[in-house]
Formats: C-alpha cells, sequence, structure tokens
C-alpha cells in the first residue's frame, strides 16, 4: 500500500515562488446533485451524472480555471519588455452534493469520501495556481531586442508558457495516476466508501 502524501508537504513543495499579495485566485465550487439512499445508489448517481472529461466516462469530480492576463508591454529603445503582468485566475473545482436526505450511516461515510475527494481536488488547484505564477515570474522584465513594436515578444512569451503549461499537465497526470491506482488515496477513498 502506498503511503499517502502529505497535502501540506506537497502544496509547499509546489509554490516555491514567492507568494505575490497583489493577487490571489478565485475559488469556486460547482456542485452537481446526487441521488440515492444508500452507498452504492449514491456512487452510481455520481457515474451517471458526475463531469464528463475528454469525452471519456464521468469523472467524481474535476478541477477547472479560466486564466487571463492584463500585460503592459513598454516598447524602449528599440526593444520591448513586458514590465507587468497580472493574472485574473478563476480556480472551479465541480464536485458532487447529496441532493436528498440519507441514513446517518451513509452520511458518516459520505463525509469522509467527500472531504477525501475535495483534498484531492484542491492539489489540482494548487497546482494550477503555481503555473500561474511561475507563468508571472517568467513574464515580467521578459526583454526583446529588435522588437520597437512589441510583436515578437509575445511569440517568445508563448514559447515559454508552453512549457509551463506542459510541465502542469504532465503533474496532473502524475498526480492522478498515484491517487487512482491500485492503494493510491483516492482508490482508498473509493473502496472505504462503497465496502461496508
Amino acid at each position: 500500500m502506498k503511503t499517502a502524501i502529505s497535502l501540506s508537504l506537497l502544496i509547499s513543495a509546489l509554490l516555491p515562488l514567492p507568494v505575490r499579495a497583489d493577487w490571489s485566485p478565485i475559488e469556486r465550487v460547482d456542485n452537481y446533485a446526487i441521488s440515492g439512499t444508500s452507498v452504492a445508489e449514491l456512487y452510481a448517481s455520481i457515474g451517471a451524472r458526475g463531469p464528463k472529461i475528454g469525452g471519456g466516462g464521468g469523472a467524481i469530480a474535476h478541477t477547472n480555471f479560466k486564466l487571463t492576463w492584463t500585460r503592459n508591454y513598454v516598447p524602449q529603445a528599440g526593444s520591448c519588455t513586458l514590465a507587468s503582468a497580472r493574472p485574473k485566475l478563476v480556480i472551479t473545482y465541480t464536485l458532487p452534493k447529496l441532493g436528498n436526505a440519507v441514513p446517518a450511516d451513509v452520511r458518516r461515510k459520505w463525509s469522509v469520501f467527500i472531504a477525501g475527494v475535495e483534498k484531492h481536488e484542491r492539489v489540482h488547484g494548487a497546482f494550477i495556481e503555481t503555473m500561474v505564477r511561475q507563468i508571472e515570474a517568467e513574464s515580467v522584465g521578459l526583454t526583446v531586442a529588435d522588437d520597437p513594436e512589441c510583436r515578437k515578444i509575445r511569440v517568445v512569451l508563448t514559447e515559454r508558457l508552453g512549457r509551463i503549461s506542459d510541465e502542469r499537465v504532465r503533474k496532473n497526470r502524475d498526480f492522478d495516476r498515484l491517487e487512482l491506482n491500485a492503494g493510491g488515496a483516492v482508490h482508498q477513498l473509493i473502496l472505504q466508501f462503497l465496502n461496508p
């Protein structure tokens, strides 16, 4: 059985960059209602109503984001410098929510299960925030020579940001593989939820 990773240790490892005080992500929770009075019925409802990922089957939960930037490109002496880049980051967690009353024993199991699922999704949220802070660090102060109209700098920036985005995708994939495979934290949550 794999050892569960401490969420606080994982998040601290993900945020090596200093946290800027002038922005923070907006976090939202979108719930989808599930129904049933037994654990089996609730889990079946999750399968039927859960978020569809990549055209595949339903997932228990999902983390998504919307990111926009306000950037100030400054031409100077024939070059162009990105003087500032302020992100607006909205992270949305899609999670199941009980749509009806359930017996006390089912509610207890549900509480443990949904807390673990949300904890897992919050790590994906931390990956997203780390990516945005890395983008900010790579962007601000970037200067491209022979770019008086600030066109080349956008190409250079896009290339740099692509690498950072690809790294976040890899981290997400690796984390899900660890958590969802046999013995992983989410796999264990599902087994504990479903088994009497």
